[in-house]
Order: structure tokens, then C-alpha cells, then sequence
């Protein structure tokens, strides 16, 4: 059976954690806790970005998860916490879901994404490549 892309974030959303720009703030600097920003490059340079996110395309973010990929990125083996954010909170939705199922944990996203951040007042800092 088919199913639109409501129906998988609607799944998703049952099953994952999301925090609010302002509970995710909290987690800022810390050594434990990691922002992952998951737009594509054009968004980082025109809107900037959470101050430290490490940039993880979303188009690429299974092949650095997994430790079995030649692509695996050191960071997501490294027992931290993730916090997933987009555009707007569909993408990370979908992220944090299939981090999950991975086994990366814990993994949990900002929930209006990026756009709810600026909304919040909270601060951004333009994108270094």
C-alpha cells in the first residue's frame, strides 16, 4: 500500500522525540549534545545557521550514520547526542525516524525547524563550508 509523505510523518511523529526552539536552545555548547543541520548548501549560505551545527546533507545522512558505509562520519559513533533540524521540520522529522531505526541515540529534532528558531529570536550564524 502507498503512502504519502503525511502518513510517513505521521508515523514518525508517534515515534520520536521533538523539543520546541527553546528546549533545544538549552542544549547549546555543550560537549555532549550535537546540532545537525540537514539542508542542502544553497539554504546554509542564504539563511545562515544554528551557531556550531555540523552540516549533514540529508540526501547523505544514512551513509554517515552507518558504520559500515565508506562514508561513515566518526562524529555518529561518537555516543553524543543529535539534534536534527531543517527548513522547517519535516525533513528532520523523517531524519530523527530513521536515525532512530538505525540504532543512533539519542536522537531527537527542533520542531518547526530553522524558521521556528528565527521565529523564537533565537540567534544563527552565517555558514562556513
Amino acid at each position: 500500500m502507498k503512502k504519502g509523505f503525511q502518513t510517513l510523518l505521521d508515523e514518525a511523529n508517534a515515534e520520536i522525540k521533538a523539543l520546541s526552539p527553546q528546549e533545544a536552545e538549552k542544549f547549546l555548547g555543550r560537549d555532549d549534545t550535537v546540532f545537525v543541520d540537514l539542508r542542502e548548501a544553497p539554504e546554509l549560505e542564504r539563511e545562515g545557521t544554528i551557531p556550531g551545527a555540523l552540516h549533514a546533507p540529508r540526501g547523505l545522512l544514512e551513509f554517515w550514520i552507518d558504520r559500515d558505509s565508506p562514508y561513515h562520519k566518526p562524529i555518529f559513533s561518537s555516543g553524543k547526542s543529535f539534534i536534527f533540524y531543517c527548513a522547517g521540520g519535516k525533513r528532520s522529522t523523517l531524519a530523527t525516524k530513521t536515525a532512530q531505526d538505525m540504532g543512533l541515540g539519542p536522537v531527537t529534532h527542533i520542531t518547526g525547524g530553522i524558521e521556528g528558531w528565527r521565529d523564537a529570536g533565537l540567534s544563527t550564524e552565517p555558514w562556513k563550508p
